[in-house]
């Protein structure tokens, strides 16, 4: 080989270090950089998860503690239909015991009613007022029984709006 072509092929090889040297480096400088957008990226991505988290712990805090009033509602509902039944169930017992009679009060000034009943109370009665009649027992029986139907309809109806009530808060 010629000096020229010594010199041409370290000429090269000098071109190809420096290239490489040249290439080394600026793959230290974007992985440097790489790396910073990297910790960015996952501080980033932290941040979300963290906030993600804490949405998720406010959730199930408020629905846990929607399920506490909603029991309270439930258990104050079935306490005042346990009652209101328990009441109607005695009601029910004194009239067909006949302990408990019920009256109506009639209009003795009413030409249709053909009643003639004396107006005024017995004695020893509790009765004031006009004349009244008495009610068979089946019949009371019968108001008892749609009068605590509307009982338990009342204390439904006011459980769905405490529940509604509940919900939209």
């Amino acid at each position: 080989m010629s000096p020229a072509a010594w010199k041409l092929a370290g000429v090269l090889a000098l071109l190809l270090v420096t290239a490489g040297g040249v290439w080394q480096v600026q793959d230290w400088r974007y992985g440097k950089q790489l790396a910073e957008q990297a910790g960015l990226h996952q501080g980033d991505l932290e941040a979300i998860s963290n906030a993600a988290a804490a949405q998720v712990s406010a959730d199930q805090d408020k629905r846990v503690a929607l399920e506490q009033r909603l029991s309270a509602s439930e258990q104050t509902h079935y306490r005042k239909l346990s009652d209101a039944q328990k009441d109607q169930a005695r009601l029910r017992d004194r009239l067909a015991t006949s302990d408990l009679q019920l009256s109506v009060l009639l209009d003795a000034a009413d030409p249709a009613s053909g009643c003639s009943v004396p107006a005024g109370t017995e004695t020893g009665g509790v009765v004031h007022g006009g004349a009244r009649g008495r009610l068979d027992p089946a019949h009371a029986q019968r108001i008892v029984d749609i009068t605590g139907d509307g009982d338990q309809g009342l204390i439904a109806l006011v459980a769905c709006q405490a529940y509604v009530s509940f919900i939209t808060r």
